[in-house]
């Protein structure tokens, strides 16, 4: 699933086959997406009378978490034939590095986490190489660059370099396994993890707390039958009413959207796309992060219109500029709030204080609000004020210790806990408007990001506090399939993927490859068998599969039941025939960017044919038509205000 849907080609060095994420991300998330999916069909029936039957793809999910949207970027740059030659798959740098006693992690995605990186490793001559400070000439020269940032740090513990790291406010984590990350103090004064209800090992508790309470216990997973011969009351249906029957579940509601780069705007667009009237906020002074990303296209006009993740992320949202710094922007906020349903933000705790813009306040301006907060640590403990993005969350919920090569190092899977994280908080959204219906108050969501990352990691902390287990990277191995991984077939970079999680599928693969003696060899009965010669597996197989043509070797193998796929190049995703079928992206026509397919959500409603309303907002688009038309301010206000450099509609600092 992950190499069809081109999330494994994206990640890896060259020297090594690509990697595909470790543990089982994509049907953790596939959960998520389908909860959210359930619960907002749920509020509409009940308010409607209206069912509805959901198509969720986990195909689609695989595509849309892990593969960063480079199927659009491509398109932006106009679909540049690839190098036959560079395999697509790259890592970024600096990411995870080794330290006197083990491993940290980093990332840099802003000129300020840059250059307070370029201090902490002791090399401020590199705040004036522009050639460093891009990621792409950076990768060219990766060896270079590499020695550099070990010089420093293997010469310094872990905690030595969390501690100053953060001092900086550089992204940063410990690289945690299922040992690790219940040693460290900030899970543990939050009381993140919890024993299971037969008190067997440690999970994850539930990753959003309502009013600062996480909830009941959790209980035992029933046994087989227990419920046998109970009595289900039967709800009498409400009678659907043909108005609103095909209105989207959240048509009606109003969300206050200050979130930025991708967790927090997920959240949102999520909401948007289910029908509520979704208002972005940004400033012209400190633009959404996540529109950045545009920045390769720097010489096009309106550059900052290009960035893909800010494309799909934010489709049928609103988009007004307001500098929250400033008096008049705040007031202006505070206005959007009153009239809003969703408060949602994604800052850290320090920056919402700072603004004047915490739960007391919304709720003193609104008391029916329900605020979400998606800080990336929580709003208490010992980190809560540390930055965090995927990166970080990867590197410290063991994903990433789960993730590469045996013979590599742990590496990021770079984006998943993003959408993971705005799932987690859509879904406390909707818990939110469930009280508030029931109690007729708002209240407090917390959602933090860390937390959501953990619920999709919980294999590690189980395995170990089970079996005192420590789970590792393999490769592309799998330890509910055998045989399972990556094989070359012929020509450059033909990654034939092959999974055979039963012992029928095992069979058949042995006689596709010539060998069917092997499905009678006793040492390979079982799948424990087959894994522990998975060795000696991965030799016939590969011999067999390099003398294929790669589409050939498919579709022997699945026209036999063998379960494989070609490990597809995430720049054409969109074309593969099943997302065409599906209509999974969308053809968007965006004023600035034109025509371009955009990815949308991964399931699909019965009684929607597209998703995508409108496309994502330019910076201050719809200034009048909010702060005029539903607030009420003048023409002449607006102007006012727009001479201020409260609001506006284009970057400062940049020439028209």
């Amino acid at each position: 699933m992950q190499a069809d849907s081109g999330a494994v080609a994206i990640r890896g060095v060259r020297e090594f086959p690509p990697i595909q994420m470790g543990g089982r991300i994509v049907e953790w998330v596939g959960g998520a997406y389908g909860a959210v999916a359930s619960l907002a069909a749920v509020r509409r029936a009940r308010e409607t009378g209206a069912g509805e039957l959901i198509d969720l793809s986990v195909f689609e999910v695989a595509n849309v978490t892990a593969t960063n949207y480079s199927d659009l970027f491509n398109s932006l740059a106009g679909r540049p034939e690839p190098d036959p030659t560079v395999p697509p798959r790259n890592v970024e740098i600096p990411s995870i590095e080794p330290t006197l006693d083990g491993w940290v992690g980093f990332n840099t995605n802003t000129r300020d986490q840059w250059d307070s990186f370029c201090i902490l490793i002791e090399r401020p001559d590199l705040l004036e190489s522009a050639e460093f400070a891009a990621l792409a000439t950076r990768n060219a020269r990766a060896d270079e660059w590499n020695a550099m940032v070990r010089e420093y740090t293997t010469k310094h513990t872990t905690a030595e370099i969390v501690e100053a790291a953060a001092a900086l406010r550089i992204p940063v984590a410990p690289v945690a396994d299922g040992k690790i990350i219940l040693e460290l103090d900030h899970p543990q004064e939050r009381g993140v993890f919890l024993r299971d209800p037969l008190d067997e090992f440690s999970m994850p508790r539930r990753p959003y707390l309502i009013d600062g309470v996480s909830g009941s216990a959790p209980q035992p997973a029933p046994a087989v039958g227990a419920e046998n011969g109970e009595a289900i009351p039967v709800r009498t249906p409400r009678p659907q009413t043909v108005a609103d029957s095909v209105a989207l579940p959240l048509a009606g509601i109003t969300v206050l959207d200050l979130t930025a780069w991708w967790a927090g705007p997920t959240a949102a667009g999520m909401l948007a796309t289910l029908g509520a009237e979704v208002i972005h906020v940004e400033s012209t002074r400190r633009i959404d992060g996540m529109r950045t990303a545009g920045g390769m296209f720097y010489s096009r006009p309106q550059w900052w219109e290009y960035s893909a993740f800010f494309l799909s992320a934010n489709t049928n949202k609103y988009d007004v500029t307001l500098d929250l710094d400033r008096p008049e922007g705040r007031a202006l906020a505070l206005e959007l709030a009153a009239k809003a349903d969703i408060v949602i933000e994604n800052f850290t705790p320090r920056v919402v204080e700072a603004f004047d813009l915490d739960w007391d306040v919304i709720k003193s301006v609104n008391p029916r609000a329900v605020m979400v907060r998606m800080p990336a640590f929580g709003l208490d403990g010992p980190w809560r004020d540390r930055p965090g993005f995927a990166q970080t969350m990867e590197q410290i919920t063991g994903l990433a210790w789960m993730t590469g090569h045996p013979e590599d190092q742990p590496r990021i899977q770079r984006g998943p806990c993003d959408p993971n994280g705005g799932l987690h908080a859509a879904f406390g959204a909707l818990i939110g408007l469930q009280h508030r219906d029931r109690t007729g108050e708002g209240c407090l969501i917390e959602a933090p990001m860390f937390e959501a990352a953990i619920n999709v990691a919980a294999e590690p902390v189980i395995e170990w506090t089970a079996h005192n287990l420590r789970v590792e990277r393999e490769g592309n191995r799998s330890p509910y399939a055998a045989p399972q991984n990556l094989y070359a077939c012929e020509g450059f970079e033909n990654w034939l993927a092959v999974s055979c999680a039963t012992d029928e599928q095992w069979k058949s693969l042995a006689a596709v490859i010539g060998h069917p003696e092997l499905a009678d060899d006793p040492s390979l009965a079982t799948l424990v068998d087959r894994r522990r010669e998975h060795d000696r597996l991965d030799v016939l197989i590969g011999e067999w599969a390099a003398q294929q043509e790669l589409s050939a070797a498919v579709a022997t193998l699945v026209a036999a039941g063998v379960p494989a796929a070609e490990t597809r190049d995430n720049r054409r995703s969109s074309g593969h025939p099943q997302n065409v079928f599906r209509g999974y992206c969308e053809d968007v026509d965006h004023s600035v960017v034109g025509i371009h397919p955009t990815p949308t959500l991964p399931f699909r409603y019965g009684s929607v044919d597209h998703w995508v309303r409108r496309p994502a907002p330019t910076l201050g688009q719809h200034n009048k038509e909010i702060l005029g038309g539903m607030l009420g301010h003048s023409d002449a206000e607006l102007a006012e205000l727009e001479e201020k450099g409260i609001i506006g509609d284009w970057p400062m600092g940049i020439e028209r």
